[in-house]
């Protein structure tokens, strides 16, 4: 089976979303998005980065109006994989997701520009060890 073609559209979704990028036709012609792409939400949403199946999969973007980046691998339109998270507060947490939770090895800098490092579980981080340059 030979690979599908590859569209370039721009669309404007009911709800007024915007996508701008690559899609493919499914077998019963149903335009999905696949390969990259921006998808712009009227509330300021903005996701830069690869698709697949027609949901956020690969490495990409996702930028919100209050500030928050996440920037790292996206499975099934969720955070998961290795990411770098930026919280509106400037607090920034490296590491692994799991399902949109922060889940396993990160290290997480404060809104002090302290570094700490650890495993986390979703809002937990047990163990948590504050690295020092010393």
């Amino acid at each position: 089976m030979s690979d599908p073609e590859v569209f370039k559209i721009s669309f404007i979704f009911p709800n007024q979303d915007k996508y701008e990028g690559e899609c493919t036709r499914t077998p019963d012609g149903i335009l999905e998005r696949n390969g990259y792409g921006i998808h712009t939400t009227p509330g300021g949403i903005i996701y830069r980065g690869s698709w697949k199946n027609d949901k956020m999969n690969g490495l990409g973007r996702l930028e919100h109006p209050s500030g928050a980046i996440y920037e790292g691998e996206f499975k099934d339109n969720m955070l998961h994989g290795t990411g770098t998270y930026i919280f509106p507060n400037g607090a920034k947490y490296t590491g692994q997701f799991s399902e949109n939770k922060l889940e396993g090895k990160g290290e997480f800098t404060d809104t002090q520009g302290l570094e700490w490092d650890g495993t986390f579980h979703y809002t937990a981080a047990p163990g948590l060890k504050l690295k020092l340059d010393m």
